[in-house]
């Protein structure tokens, strides 16, 4: 398994973090637990690893709900919350209603956290935590977490509904829910290598096979052989939770062949296609990290760091949930 050096990930994410998020770079610090904590990412670790041991596309799901929690109101677990007095839940959202998975075992980290340093990690930096691991299981690359966030006390499904990226966006749309975010468009192509792994329903890319623009056509920037694999158990009507590897060729590995399947048009959705054909420097980058895996690596890791700096909560904002899927005081 190749990964990126994690003391150069460490300065590069402080670099970040004072080029893009001065305000609070110093409260976040891979270092937040040393005392208070000091085997809290042990305790995550270990729980992962137990997880994706039993189900090995649990590493997906965990990756995804961090990028899906950042993506609203910032990396705070407000994707968490049940439905409660005054909340209204991101888990009903188009995004994640039927396909955000990965609960339970955030419940179970949690659980094991409590008994160990009660109300001292948060569900936010849980989440993290859990994205790191879960990519470095699937054998992908490691990086220094910054902790150090704080859990919202609210919950947003409009902004859920609207922030995050979805399959028929186009480039251009997907750009500006980054850009938004203070992110770039390496950090687009790097970050939607997550798809690497994971799998994905039928009902998230059928408009490809059959209407990708109104017209009754299939995409035609899908290769046919491949789209025919495809419609065989994704049909017109039907089989929505049917479901398909983003990855056709290592599904469960964490590697760059994402990459080469966009060059080979079997990007499974339109957001991965559309990163070769509608924009030069994106598909500058696609083949780069098609050609040069540790490159993925490294920029991959480097924009996690970036992205987990999303607008946290922090000092004496928010607070440390006791349970993940509720605030402090209750329903």
């Amino acid at each position: 398994m190749v990964e990126t050096n994690i003391s150069y990930v460490l300065v590069l994410s402080l670099l970040l973090c004072m080029a893009f998020s001065p305000i609070y770079c110093f409260s976040l610090n891979p270092n937040f637990y040393e005392r208070s904590c000091p085997r809290a990412e042990e305790i995550v670790r270990s729980v992962v690893a137990k997880a994706v041991q039993k189900e090995t596309r649990m590493a997906a799901s965990l990756l995804r709900l961090h990028f899906h929690d950042c993506f609203v109101k910032g990396c705070d677990a407000s994707l968490l919350l049940d439905n409660g007095r005054n909340i209204v839940s991101e888990k009903q959202s188009n995004s994640n209603r039927n396909s955000a998975r990965g609960f339970e075992v955030i419940d179970d980290i949690k659980s094991a956290l409590e008994k160990e340093c009660p109300q001292t990690v948060s569900c936010a930096d849980v989440l993290a935590l859990a994205a790191r691991d879960s990519t470095v299981l699937a054998g992908g690359p490691n990086w220094a977490v910054p902790l150090g966030r704080r859990d919202s006390k609210s919950a947003s499904l409009s902004g859920s509904n609207s922030n995050i990226p979805q399959p028929n966006n186009t480039f251009q749309t997907i750009l500006t829910k980054f850009k938004i975010k203070g992110l770039n468009i390496e950090d687009l192509v790097a970050l939607s290598g997550s798809h690497t792994i994971g799998n994905a329903r039928c009902t998230s890319f059928r408009q490809r096979l059959y209407n990708q623009s109104g017209n009754g056509q299939a995409d035609y920037t899908l290769q046919q052989v491949y789209a025919n694999q495809l419609r065989s158990r994704c049909p017109r009507s039907g089989g929505d939770n049917n479901l398909f590897s983003m990855d056709l060729n290592t599904p469960t590995k964490f590697d760059n062949y994402y990459y080469k399947n966009i060059l080979a048009a079997k990007g499974l959705f339109n957001s991965d296609q559309v990163l070769l054909t509608k924009d030069e420097a994106s598909m500058d980058l696609v083949k780069q990290y098609a050609e040069n895996n540790n490159l993925f690596f490294q920029h991959f890791a480097q924009s996690m760091v970036k992205m987990g700096n999303l607008s946290p909560l922090t000092g004496s904002d928010g607070e440390i949930r006791k349970n993940c899927r509720k605030i402090n005081n209750g329903y």
